[in-house]
């Protein structure tokens, strides 16, 4: 079986602000992830072209060892969990593959994305199939609201987007009828981003279990992501793309130093 959802995620940025303000926190968040061996190892980073189509491409390998269920890791042998993330941006959409050597064919994570200047209401945004639309979950997650956060020990204070206000833009911070106000806001840019997201997991015994896991944690990915972002907007709100390029190297550098000098730190599967 493969399960299939989207999640639609809500921003009081622009699509041109959150090009900058999704690599920013991409770098941050994999710095905030590494550790202890594990975490986040950059191979490539680069431009492509290929059938008309030009971004950006990355190859990372995420070395997990704490950060699936204690009874995969009971199962796999060694080496078995680090997974290769390979990601075509070609703004404003973009495509993640995410395989596993040791599983091939029967592990594939595909993360599939609109950024769209509304308000999450589009339907079918990927143009899928009619008949393989009508069986994908639509899941709206809301920055600001509190109970989203699935994980007590990933709420901080310092990036809850309801208690953030920006000192340069003047946004924020975010009531509980924010999405609804922002509409009516003619000075405030709003964007969603509609993310696809395709598990496939064949392995005997566990295969629902771990597609189940799967999706869960990428809705908490995404959830802490986008609430990082919006609380860091002071942070990369005046950043050019080639800031962000030169940031990109220099944290290449230090995610190879973190992973053998730093604790282990960041989400892991026991914080559910």
């Amino acid at each position: 079986m493969v399960v299939v959802k989207e999640y639609r995620v809500v921003l009081p940025v622009s699509v041109e602000e959150y090009q900058v303000g999704q690599l920013y926190s991409v770098a941050e968040a994999s710095k905030n992830e590494t550790g202890g061996g594990e975490g986040v190892e950059v191979l490539v980073n680069e431009p492509y072209e290929r059938d008309g189509e030009r971004g950006q491409y990355t190859h990372k390998i995420y070395h997990l060892q704490s950060k699936v269920p204690p009874f995969v890791r009971m199962l796999a042998p060694e080496g078995a969990l680090d997974i290769h993330e390979k990601a075509w941006n070609a703004y404003p959409f973009c495509r993640t593959v995410i395989t596993n050597e040791y599983m091939k064919d029967d592990f594939l994570i595909k993360i599939e994305t609109w950024h769209k200047a509304d308000m999450g209401m589009q339907e079918n945004v990927h143009k899928l199939d009619p008949e393989e639309w009508k069986n994908v979950e639509a899941v709206y997650i809301d920055i600001a609201d509190r109970s989203h956060v699935l994980s007590r020990q990933d709420y901080k204070p310092e990036e809850d987007p309801a208690k953030f206000k920006s000192v340069k833009t003047g946004r924020g911070p975010l009531g509980p009828n924010w999405k609804k106000e922002l509409g009516k806001q003619a000075e405030c840019p709003y964007m969603c981003a509609y993310k696809l997201v395709t598990v496939k997991f064949k392995w005997w015994g566990l295969q629902n279990k771990i597609e189940n896991f799967i999706q869960k944690q990428e809705r908490r990915l995404f959830t802490n992501f986008h609430r990082q972002l919006f609380c860091w907007l002071d942070r990369w709100v005046d950043l050019t793309m080639e800031d962000i390029r030169r940031m990109e190297d220099e944290t290449k550098r230090q995610l190879d130093e973190m992973r053998e000098r730093d604790p282990l730190k960041g989400m892991s599967a026991a914080d559910e």
